[in-house]
């Protein structure tokens, strides 16, 4: 029996042992209950295994990460499996894909995982593993999804610069961790298949995806999309998507991200970050969803965003952003709910209205109107200077002619006056020579 397909019906009990010559195993989606018998390792030839989505308890079998050279599928994703990941994994494996996520695993990640040089899909989301982050997978040649969502993984995403790691990673999640410190620049800048996919380098629609005249098989995963919760019944190899929320991370966000062309999906959500949004977001060309809400990001809204033409999703909410909303392109698409929680943000789509000020205007009609008053202004304090000249001239007229012929007391009167309107033009002449500088 080279193929037993008992998958998606009521079955019970503990798991049935296959023939030894079986290649293709599929129990997902029943009631099987009990542990993993360690004599499934007698059936040498299997090269997919997927007993997802049932109740199988214990721990798992240590023959079970070396005991075929076959094995290119491995899925036990949905059970309540504990205890360590086997530390065995072969030179010799064929391992595609191990997907042990929703399960109850414990300690740290097995370092003979680096021996899986075909590995392509691994997904160890929603466990207990307690580790740092591994870079040591980035050299993995051909891995392209690594989720190690909702586990508690901590420290710092150090990536040496220059460092040649995850060449062809599409997805990677890491969100509701314990990771801190700045968001890995260098690690961004090593994602060559989110920068640039090159044309031809995989022509197959999906990943790991194996099938044959008699059974198909596609690698599935669940993610997060446009803020849900979205399992992905076949991976699009053209999908790219980063998820880094809900841990700890501080700083501002790398301009470097504008580097990855080929991106689809951004969520930096729940962390501490800080600064303005980066401008480099105007290269993110294909993006479909942003999601940047509960930080501490400040300034205004780039204008930029809105010519993200395939933007569908974007979540700004919860953060200290200042201004008016822009309303330019794909961003007049938006409701309030993308904007909320920001004290300082006003106008369209929220209710709180912006001041009623007069616009900036542009350089040149500011500079011109800055010359026109300034000519006005001019004009007028000429003819108010001519006027207390002419004033001065016609007391020191009288002064000369009472000083001759009229009493003391109309010369002292006169040189009073005079006194005066010449402290006056002297407050007058400083304001001007001020204004001019």
């Amino acid at each position: 029996m080279d193929i037993l397909d008992l998958s998606n019906n009521k079955f019970e009990g503990p798991i049935p042992l296959p023939s030894p010559i079986t290649y293709y195993y599929h129990i997902a989606g029943n009631y099987m209950t009990g542990k993993i018998p360690s004599l499934i390792c007698n059936a040498t030839k299997l090269g997919i295994i997927d007993f997802s989505n049932n109740y199988l308890i214990g721990s798992l079998p240590r023959c079970l990460t070396n005991f075929s050279i076959n094995l290119s599928i491995l899925n036990l994703r949905v059970n309540q499996i504990e205890g360590s990941i086997p530390r065995s994994f072969s030179s010799k494996n064929n391992l595609m894909t191990l997907d042990l996520s929703r399960n109850q695993f414990e300690g740290t990640l097995p370092r003979s995982l680096i021996k899986c040089k075909y590995l392509e899909v691994l997904d160890l989301s929603d466990n207990h593993i307690e580790d740092t982050f591994s870079r040591w997978l980035g050299t993995l040649p051909e891995l392209k999804v690594l989720i190690l969502r909702s586990n508690n993984f901590k420290g710092l995403l150090n990536i040496p610069k220059g460092a040649l790691l995850f060449p062809k990673l599409h997805i990677l999640d890491l969100s509701r961790n314990n990771f801190g410190g700045s968001l890995p620049a260098n690690l961004i800048m090593n994602l060559k298949s989110m920068i640039n996919r090159e044309d031809g380098q995989d022509k197959s629609l999906y990943m790991t995806s194996h099938s044959s005249s008699l059974v198909s098989y596609e690698n599935s995963v669940t993610v997060t999309i446009k803020g849900l919760h979205t399992k992905l019944e076949k991976i699009l190899t053209i999908f790219t998507t980063i998820d880094l929320s809900q841990n700890s991370f501080q700083g501002e966000i790398p301009k470097v991200i504008g580097n990855l062309h080929s991106l689809i999906g951004l969520n930096l959500s729940h962390n501490h970050l800080t600064g303005s949004i980066p401008l480099t977001f105007r290269n993110l060309t294909n993006l479909e969803w942003l999601d940047l809400s509960l930080n501490k990001l400040t300034g205004g809204i780039p204008r930029v965003l809105g010519d993200l033409a395939f933007l569908e999703y974007l979540n700004l909410s919860n953060n200290q952003l200042t201004g008016q909303i822009p309303q330019d392109k794909q961003l007049s698409t938006f409701s309030n709910d993308s904007f909320g929680g920001n004290s300082y943000l006003c106008g369209t789509p929220l209710s709180k209205a912006c001041p009623k000020n007069t616009p900036p205007p542009s350089p040149t009609s500011s500079s011109t109107f800055d010359h026109e008053s300034y000519e006005s202004w001019f004009k007028q304090k000429t003819v108010w200077i001519g006027y207390a000249s002419g004033i001065i001239i016609g007391i020191s007229i009288a002064y000369i002619t009472f000083e001759m012929r009229r009493p003391k007391w109309l010369v002292q009167g006169v040189r009073m006056l005079e006194r005066r309107v010449a402290k006056r033009m002297e407050r007058k002449r400083r304001k001007v020579i001020k204004f001019h500088g």
